[in-house]
């Protein structure tokens, strides 16, 4: 079962038309990638999906019934700019917004100590907004996206001014988010994110969906048959009507070769022909990143 799905969802701002007909099926307890350009429809979808605003047609369902008002309790929203009121104390805004998702005085004050020894930011309680880098400050925004606990979370860019360390510190929370069943909607331009984390994807381009499907599979249906051989010896000299060599680099013991396999013929005769002469040491397949598919998809489609 869809925990979140919206059907034929078109949005339209004057003569311009952000959205045409755009379907998602999101599936419970996964997190689910929502991608595209600049311009091309998601934050739209995003707003349509927090009942910020309204589509013109389609529908929005949450487990399996249309979306109505009081969803919203049930849903963790992180945008991409900052909401923070820079005059408030980091302690007091947490508990502001902890409250305003639906939390007694008690749970938002226990919550908030909580989060804040997760993240090792216990000393910023008393110091104002407007002190904190930009990444500190978007900690305090993924605290108040998660500290209701709800079972939708929407996370536009959240890896927005987070260091190397503070960007893994947050996939482990996604993770174990998803590991406790919660259904995460992740809207980035971050490719590597994207392979590491989603599931599935949607792919939004000029206002429709282009591309949509499980990731794994999305890599191997763009697949180009490029393999990276690892072969004793220090050169590598064949020619054959099953692969063209695209590339090779290596040094006195061992070398490793690209090659592109003929559409025609199998992985186990190019092995067979280069085992006849060389000694394999390593053979994998090169799928193409996401980052590759997404350029090509949005350049064939401009």
């Amino acid at each position: 079962m869809f925990y979140l799905e919206t059907q034929d969802v078109v949005k339209r701002y004057g003569n311009y038309t952000a959205l045409n007909g755009v379907s998602i099926q999101v599936p419970k307890g996964c997190i689910y990638g929502l991608l595209g350009p600049n311009g091309a429809g998601k934050s739209s979808l995003i707003r349509i999906i927090n009942r910020i605003t309204a589509p013109d047609e389609g529908k929005v369902f949450i487990n399996g019934r249309e979306s109505v008002t009081d969803d919203v309790f049930n849903i963790g929203y992180l945008p991409e700019e900052r909401g923070l009121y820079k005059k408030m104390k980091v302690g007091e805004h947490i508990l502001f917004l902890a409250k305003l998702r639906g939390l007694s005085n008690e749970e938002a004050r226990s919550k908030t100590q909580y989060w804040l020894r997760k993240f090792d930011i216990l000393s910023w309680e008393n110091k104002k907004v407007e002190e904190l880098s930009k990444g500190m400050q978007q900690k305090i925004q993924f605290i108040a996206t998660v500290i209701h606990e709800p079972d939708l979370y929407i996370l536009d860019e959240p890896f927005s001014g987070f260091d190397p360390v503070n960007a893994e510190l947050l996939k482990n929370e996604l993770l174990d988010l998803k590991a406790q069943g919660k259904t995460i909607i992740l809207s980035t331009h971050n490719m590597e994110s994207v392979e590491e984390l989603c599931d599935e994807i949607s792919l939004i381009n000029k206002s429709v969906v282009v591309l949509q499907g499980n990731v794994k599979q999305i890599r191997a249906q763009y697949r180009k048959h490029i393999f990276k051989l690892h072969i004793a010896g220090d050169s590598f000299d064949m020619e054959s009507s099953h692969f063209t060599v695209l590339s090779q680099k290596g040094d006195a013991n061992s070398v490793e070769v690209r090659i592109q396999r003929a559409d025609e013929a199998s992985n186990s005769e190019l092995i067979k022909e280069v085992a006849q002469k060389y000694e394999i040491l390593t053979f994998e397949e090169e799928l193409p990143s996401m980052n590759d598919i997404f350029i090509q998809i949005v350049s064939n489609k401009e």
